[in-house]
């Protein structure tokens, strides 16, 4: 279960980074994914975009990932 820390760390810093992101080459697929969701898929979409964000931002910590030598 995440914690309540992880699910702010997400809305404050997480997903601001990914909203941030050069989309470059994905761009076309965000922009028709963004126009044809049903409400009711988008939600589930975002749930699993912060699962993934939040697990893959904890894996970063626990392998050191981006830290300096």
């Amino acid at each position: 279960m995440m914690s309540d820390f992880m699910k702010w760390l997400y809305a404050h810093y997480i997903k601001p980074q990914l909203d941030a992101a050069p989309q470059d080459e994905y761009e076309m697929w965000i922009s028709l994914m963004d126009g044809d969701l049903e409400h009711q898929f988008r939600e589930e979409y975002e749930k699993t975009l912060e699962f993934t964000a939040i697990h893959t931002f904890l894996l970063g910590l626990r392998t050191g990932r981006g830290l300096p030598g």
